[in-house]
């Protein structure tokens, strides 16, 4: 994929406080570098439930998105019915802050553990052919 976002995505980014687009063009910068560093081929990115959302083929979506209601925080979004948070859990365990068995959560005041992210949207964006290795084969 181009770095071009698609008009809708873009929409929502530019819907977001400047300091939260920031952040968030962060993270969206973390996923396409995944991708071209792990070679997933192309990425699909679109919108679910109004959020941020990317795969590839043979991957599990990664979303991610600020709200209102929560303005200190946002959250990066796996499917709940994988194993991938309980796997987060296993490897950094305290180093995130967990949303049950579908986000991490991030405070906006405190810095995003680059690598480690980067390492658990590289497994979701493959869990379809890590899924049934012990711990993703992390």
């Amino acid at each position: 994929m181009k770095n071009t976002m698609q008009q809708t995505v873009k929409k929502v980014f530019e819907a977001y406080p400047v300091e939260i687009c920031e952040i968030l063009m962060q993270v969206r910068s973390f996923i396409l570098a995944v991708c071209e560093e792990e070679n997933l081929g192309e990425v699909t990115e679109t919108l679910k439930w109004g959020e941020p959302s990317y795969t590839v083929s043979g991957g599990s979506v990664v979303r991610f998105d600020w709200k209102a209601k929560s303005p200190d925080q946002f959250a990066v979004y796996f499917n709940c019915q994988t194993v991938l948070i309980e796997t987060f859990k296993e490897i950094y365990g305290e180093l995130f802050n967990y949303e049950g068995n579908r986000a991490i959560i991030f405070q906006l005041d405190t810095e995003i553990p680059e690598t480690a992210l980067k390492h658990c949207i590289a497994l979701s964006l493959q869990y379809k052919k890590l899924k049934n290795l012990p711990l993703l084969g992390a």
